[in-house]
């Protein structure tokens, strides 16, 4: 049985939930803080009458059942303490054959560890296939069989050897970010798919590079995440996220089959092994014809999924809604709230000692260039990546004196495979760093006609701190 050191408890561990009987399942136990009860304590307020030091009432599922049993709540369905007898039943079926079975299947089981809680970890699997034992059992042994290739590699604990590239450099193409808790603890995920540039996802990685690195976010990232969060919040219990799913800027030209496969790559693995670990998602900043394809799409599915997420067009709707589900401390400050910006947060992925990055793509006919900004404290690293087979010449030289050759010229092309999990090329322009203060232009040759394009080339740049 496993336990988590506590480093903000003197070194205390953490001990897997105690097992809940039938009676709990059914009516909540002692202690034990659901959605419901977690969202009726954040919404009430102190009267002027009461004495400051007089502390919250503390709610639970047992006080919340106790006398007259209030209207089901639909996304109560299926959690701990809010179990049918028929339900209970099942889960006991369950968990003695979760446990007779020991092994890989166990493991996928409990993803997260024991810690999360066999009562709030095996629910998630029962809700993902309805209370139907059979049906779970088929899911848990094809989680197994799909993390098996991964986890022989550990679930890839390095992101760049998974991605192939700095994962800032992805992150720059697809922007996506934990960003603090929700009031019910869950962690909030943002994650913006309007900007997402498949031509530089193209340049820099493959989709089983994305593939890979969605596991090492899932079983070394998102996993930490919870475990760190239950250390300073033992009761914390519903290891499930927030989404928000920004659509900003998204436009009918952006939803190529190529973005469709990536976001199908990164759904297909937690659809599969990591059940009902969508808290609730908020699509915000929909355009019109996504709100319109999006009410035709809510008539098809279950009712309960339907219910996890809203689309709010408004930016004064959502960024109220989002205040009442999170805190606006734990909120980032263009999501309407007082917390670390994304673009801060997203800056903070750059390797250490880097202190600016900028990632540009070139869209190369005859010539491009990318120009950066060098200061006196920093060296510049330059990286390129392409999938264009057409031969360039790469070159740097000074922005103010074109004179001034800091890297003279490099034939450069895309030496792989054309399939699309080929990887590819990519070149380190700087062999030695070139130190500021300096404006240095990247420069991209083409042979070729200028009315022929030379292809997409991805001009990843490091500004270092001098000597760092």
């Amino acid at each position: 049985m496993s336990t988590i050191t506590n480093g903000s408890n003197n070194g205390t561990t953490l001990s897997p939930p105690a097992k809940w009987t039938a009676e709990e399942l059914m009516h909540g136990k002692e202690g034990v803080v659901d959605d419901l009860a977690a969202s009726a304590a954040a919404s009430l307020t102190v009267s002027s009458t009461t004495s400051p030091s007089k502390k919250a009432p503390k709610f639970s599922m047992r006080k919340l059942g106790a006398g007259k049993k209030p209207p089901a709540d639909p996304m109560d369905w299926g959690m701990p303490g809010h179990l049918t007898e028929e339900e209970v039943a099942i889960f006991m079926r369950f968990r003695d054959e979760v446990e007779k079975r020991g092994g890989e299947f166990r493991n996928t089981v409990y993803s997260f560890g024991d810690i999360e809680g066999e009562a709030f970890c095996l629910t998630r699997w029962l809700r993902a296939r309805k209370f139907k034992y059979d049906d779970v059992i088929a899911m848990i042994e094809e989680a197994t069989a799909v993390r098996a290739d991964a986890r022989k590699h550990d679930f890839y604990p390095d992101p760049v050897q998974a991605l192939g590239c700095e994962p800032s450099v992805f992150m720059a193409q697809y922007p996506q970010l934990y960003h603090g808790h929700a009031k019910n603890g869950c962690p909030v995920f943002i994650s913006k798919p309007g900007v997402l540039n498949t031509d530089g996802m193209e340049c820099i990685t493959t989709l089983d590079g994305i593939l890979k690195f969605h596991w090492h976010v899932m079983m070394h990232d998102y996993k930490k995440r919870l475990l760190k969060h239950k250390e300073a919040h033992p009761d914390f219990n519903n290891f499930q996220c927030v989404c928000v799913i920004d659509l900003e800027h998204l436009s009918t030209s952006q939803l190529s089959q190529r973005a469709l496969n990536i976001v199908k790559t990164q759904t297909a693995i937690d659809s599969i092994c990591f059940p009902e670990t969508m808290n609730r998602t908020l699509v915000i900043n929909a355009p019109v014809f996504f709100s319109m394809t999006w009410k035709i799409i809510k008539g098809w599915i279950d009712p309960r999924t339907a219910g996890k997420i809203e689309l709010i067009s408004s930016r004064k709707s959502w960024e109220a809604r989002m205040r009442e589900l999170v805190d606006e401390d734990q909120l980032p400050s263009d999501y309407g709230g007082k917390g670390m910006a994304t673009t801060e947060t997203l800056a903070r992925e750059a390797p250490p000692g880097v202190i600016k990055q900028y990632h540009e793509l070139v869209h190369l006919r005859s010539s491009g260039h990318v120009t950066v900004d060098v200061p006196a404290d920093g060296e510049l690293e330059v990286q390129v990546y392409t999938r264009s087979v057409t031969e360039v010449v790469l070159s740097i030289v000074d922005e103010n004196n074109k004179a001034s050759v800091y890297v003279p010229e490099v034939p450069f092309m895309h030496t792989g495979g054309p399939g699309e999990n080929d990887k590819p090329t990519s070149v380190l322009l700087t062999k030695e760093r070139i130190k500021g203060p300096v404006k240095a232009r990247i420069k991209i040759d083409s042979k070729v006609s200028r009315f022929t394009s030379a292809g997409c080339y991805m001009v990843a740049c490091n500004v270092h701190s001098r000597g760092v």
